[in-house]
């Protein structure tokens, strides 16, 4: 997976709108205005997920490759390193894990906006 893929996965999800809210470099995707997936366009290839607290920790035990996300409350958020060691499909689920977690929480009338997108 590379910046375009990432792009276009994000994109393809409904309700996503993709901006710049912290700097110009850091990439934010966002569902109903939530952010579900950031990443820094000027670093190492990473992105941060929303996680499960509970999957965090497991998926920190399983692969060298994700950590507590950086300037993110690292119960909740994920860093996945981009390096070629995990599956498109494999990120691509763990997206999907990320973007039902935060549609989950939006409020009845974002819920039912989203389902008439």
């Amino acid at each position: 997976m590379n910046i375009e893929d990432l792009r276009d996965y994000c994109m393809s999800k409904k309700g996503t709108t993709e901006e710049f809210p912290f700097d110009e470099t850091t990439l934010v995707f966002k569902v109903m205005g939530r952010m579900y997936v950031l990443t820094d366009l000027e670093s190492e290839f990473a992105i941060n997920l929303k996680c499960d607290p509970d999957k965090a920790v497991e998926l920190r035990e399983q692969y060298a490759s994700i950590t507590p996300a950086f300037h993110m409350n690292k119960t909740h958020w994920a860093t996945i390193r981009i390096n070629g060691t995990l599956s498109d499909a494999q990120l691509q689920k763990w997206i999907d894990e990320s973007y039902q977690l935060v549609a989950a929480k939006l409020t009845r009338k974002q819920k039912e906006e989203l389902n008439n997108l």
